[in-house]
């Protein structure tokens, strides 16, 4: 049985909607947001960043002059949409006022304030399981503005620190025909020791010693991903196109940036021209497990064993 209860402050962050089956629970801000801050198991650790202190603002001139005087960005954690491809300040639209609400069977709707400046308006919907450590994270977005846009989902998670993010690599034969796409930017060193490049899986670990950041984009076919945190494991999925649908950044439906803060779990929809008042949506299901046995990143046969018992 799904409960939906209202907690007055979380931490840093003021009122949240917390829901739970009594297996998992999920905290979504409504002071701010909405950011899916934390989720994981009752009375076990949350797979979401949810210390408000660890980022700083960013406000200058520019993100002013689109959103107004006093306007600020702040990264919160957590997980929030956002809209890619990135440009700055556009897709760093602030998300610091409160959010409508309404309770469903299985879980809740939360709809923030539209964003005029960039001619979008957000909602996003959890749909929980009944008795499963699995749930729905549904994300609309419309375009308000009074052209079509071309834009796509970003399903942005930032993740709690000290895990490592598994990443399947695509296994159709193509022939003499590239059978995946690897995404790099600028400030990601390939031979960083956070990375691990195996035949059949990446592995990206964060560590809160890094000296800079890193950040990775990958077409995966299966739309599938993994966090191993400690003893547990969240699991991302999500549907792709690939081949046949136009993905952000070269073709990428999953990234992932980590630092020393925090690391991220992204999932991207592909590029849509979005008419005015058209709505366009991203789903993804997460579901949490126990880790099943003793995990080796660096080898893809543990990696293969280990989540094969998933």
């Amino acid at each position: 049985m799904i409960k939906q209860t209202v907690i007055e402050n979380y931490k840093e962050y003021g009122k949240v909607l917390a829901i739970t089956n009594d297996v998992i629970e999920a905290y979504v801000t409504i002071d701010l947001g909405p950011r899916i801050i934390r989720f994981g198991y009752v009375d076990s650790q949350n797979f979401m960043r949810d210390d408000r202190s660890a980022f700083e603002p960013k406000q200058d001139e520019v993100y002013e002059n689109l959103f107004g005087k006093g306007k600020k960005w702040e990264n919160f954690g957590g997980h929030r949409i956002w809209l890619s491809p990135e440009s700055y300040p556009e897709t760093y639209y602030p998300d610091s006022e409160s959010v409508v609400y309404e309770l469903t069977k299985n879980g809740a709707i939360f709809t923030p304030n539209a964003i005029d400046a960039i001619g979008t308006a957000i909602q996003l919907e959890i749909i929980m399981d009944d008795e499963t450590a699995n749930m729905q994270v549904c994300m609309r977005v419309t375009n308000t503005a009074k052209q079509s846009r071309k834009f796509a989902i970003w399903g942005l998670t930032v993740s709690a620190k000290g895990g490592s993010v598994i990443i399947p690599m695509n296994t159709n034969d193509t022939g003499l025909l590239a059978n995946r796409i690897v995404a790099v930017w600028p400030y990601t060193d390939m031979s960083d020791s956070r990375i691990y490049w195996g035949k059949k899986y990446v592995t990206v670990k964060q560590d809160v010693n890094a000296q800079s950041p890193l950040k990775l984009g990958f077409d995966i076919n299966e739309g599938k991903v993994y966090y191993a945190l400690n003893d547990e494991v969240f699991c991302k999925q999500y549907t792709t196109e690939h081949p046949n649908a136009e993905y952000p950044d070269g073709g990428c439906s999953f990234e992932t940036y980590t630092n020393n803060e925090f690391i991220e779990v992204e999932s991207l929809g592909k590029l849509n021209v979005v008419n005015t008042n058209e709505t366009v949506e991203l789903i993804e299901n997460w579901s949490l497990n126990k880790a099943p046995c003793e995990l080796d990143t660096h080898n893809d046969a543990s990696i293969e064993n280990f989540l094969s018992k998933l």
